[in-house]
């Protein structure tokens, strides 16, 4: 199983690791040498702390690492006229008329409840590759189903959205 990841979100993450790698593991590092000096590490709660700390900087290094080795690289470029990733497109629901818009991005940087959807979620399939006016089906599972039709879109560039953690 492979993740789809744009340049952008390897370069993001490759940032990150760099980050973590230089900033936080020696601070991390740091913290848990002076935490340890403090005396009987049963009870000592600052030094718990400060290793589960070290601990999760290490693990996301680790994951971030894993995502980039294993990912298959796709573009972010698409046809002026259809739907891409990093594009923002306003939808009506046929069934009920309401609107919805919705940025399509990576499954690393996916977050419903902001609006951002993945390029691998049914909606995100759906609607990649259509234009404005079109209607596309979401098949959700094998017997739920609807029908969006596309608004409009704005071809909108990666603008920082946050990378997701585990």
């Amino acid at each position: 199983m492979y993740d789809e990841l744009t340049p952008s979100d390897i370069k993001k993450m490759e940032e990150e690791i760099e980050y973590r790698k230089l900033v936080v593991r020696p601070k991390a590092l740091e913290d848990v040498k002076e935490t340890r000096a403090h005396g009987d590490l049963s009870e000592n709660f600052e030094y718990h702390a400060a290793k589960k700390y070290k601990n999760q900087n290490e693990s996301r290094i680790r994951y971030l690492e894993r995502m980039i080795r294993t990912a298959k690289v796709i573009s972010e470029d698409s046809a002026e006229d259809e739907v891409g990733i990093n594009n923002t497109v306003k939808v009506v629901f046929l069934d009920d008329g309401s609107e919805e818009t919705y940025k399509i991005v990576t499954t690393v940087r996916g977050n419903s409840l902001a609006g951002l959807i993945s390029n691998e979620s049914p909606l995100g399939k759906a609607l990649l590759g259509k234009k404005v006016g079109d209607v596309a089906h979401v098949q959700v599972n094998d017997t739920v189903g609807y029908d969006v039709r596309i608004v409009s879109f704005e071809n909108t560039e990666d603008d920082g959205d946050k990378i997701r953690s585990f």
